[in-house]
């Protein structure tokens, strides 16, 4: 693949951190762990089209943070043997903009866009004629004398990574030929993965510290990748590099990761609650507040896993604790809460 990538770097992001990352990633279907149906399917649908000789169908991939689709977008390009361009919703402010992007690409090159549910009205009414025509329209000319002229693009595939799809507008959405959900990752499918890091990034574990990162990884490949490299260096730092159980477990509470794949946040979330609001119903800007923290940050990163776990529940008044997440806090239900919230 050639790479004509221009992903725009997190500031929070070291440079080593995202080398590290790309690093870790799969690059083609045969290497990547997981998500077996969408992977079966995306297979079909890439080897239909260079069968063909044509352009893939516009992809729409959906799921929590973390999970691949970032990851499968380049696998799609790789398997194409196409360029991948990728930028984000909220980069794409103006037409110009989303002009400046197609008119760049080579034919059948993916342009990947992530968080592509946060893209403005006026982006989105560029892209509709490109995806469907290849074709875009240009504003010529100020005022009285300013007029529309069509320009061609070169044929191509879009790729769409959002994590609410419900955010989607509906003519955006239905240009999407082909729809994928990601779902959280099994023990044994995460294990593998641990297993497949740790040997690219030469770190030396015992089997059991493996399947210990992969059970508190919170269903994410991503987090276990992470996890692996804090363990790492706590085994480097204190240790003489092995990870051992006992060093894996030492590392993990220390970064106060605990059995579940709970970090402090998750476990600030059920405390608030909890304490704060009597097991809920409370608001999510009220419960952003009593944390100091966005409440787009608590919705799109932390509530899915803890909702998946059966930890919290989302109500038409608000987030309540069920009795697992006041049992996991070391908590009593409250003998005036209601049953019902708890069921």
């Amino acid at each position: 693949m050639i790479d004509r990538s221009d992903r725009l770097a997190d500031p929070n992001e070291s440079v080593e951190e995202r080398d590290l990352e790309v690093t870790l990633r799969p690059k083609r279907f045969a290497e990547f762990v997981g998500q077996r149906v969408a992977k079966e399917q995306l297979q079909i649908f890439v080897q239909a089209a260079k069968n063909r000789g044509d352009t893939l169908d516009h992809v729409l991939i959906a799921g929590p943070p973390g999970l691949g689709k970032t990851t499968l977008a380049g696998i799609i390009a790789n398997e194409l043997g196409v360029g991948m361009h990728t930028t984000s919703g909220p980069a794409l402010e103006r037409k110009v903009d989303v002009a400046g992007v197609l008119t760049n690409l080579q034919e059948g090159d993916v342009l990947f866009v992530d968080e592509i549910h946060r893209l403005n009205a006026a982006v989105e009414e560029v892209l509709y004629p490109a995806m469907e025509d290849f074709e875009i329209d240009i504003m010529i000319g100020e005022g009285p004398s300013a007029r529309s002229i069509r320009m061609a693009v070169p044929p191509f595939t879009l790729i769409g990574a959002t994590t609410r799809t419900g955010l989607l507008t509906t003519p955006l959405r239905d240009r999407f030929g082909v729809w994928q959900r990601l779902e959280y990752y099994e023990p044994d499918e995460l294990t593998a993965i641990v297993r497949r890091s740790a040997g690219i990034l030469g770190v030396t574990i015992d089997d059991p510290a493996v399947v210990e990162i992969a059970g508190r990884a919170r269903g994410t490949p991503r987090v276990a990748n992470r996890l692996l490299r804090r363990v790492r260096d706590f085994a480097e730092v204190r240790h003489e590099g092995h990870v051992s159980p006992e060093i894996c477990i030492a590392a993990l509470e220390l970064f106060q990761v605990d059995h579940e794949g709970l970090d402090k946040l998750d476990r600030d979330i059920l405390a608030a609650i909890a304490e704060k609001f009597d097991g809920g119903p409370v608001g999510l800007d009220t419960l952003a507040v009593a944390l100091g923290e966005e409440g787009d940050t608590l919705q799109d990163v932390y509530e899915p896993y803890l909702i998946m776990r059966g930890f919290l529940k989302r109500t038409s008044r608000g987030r309540v604790l069920t009795r697992s997440g006041f049992r996991h806090c070391g908590l009593e239900v409250p003998s005036s809460a209601s049953d019902t919230l708890f069921d």
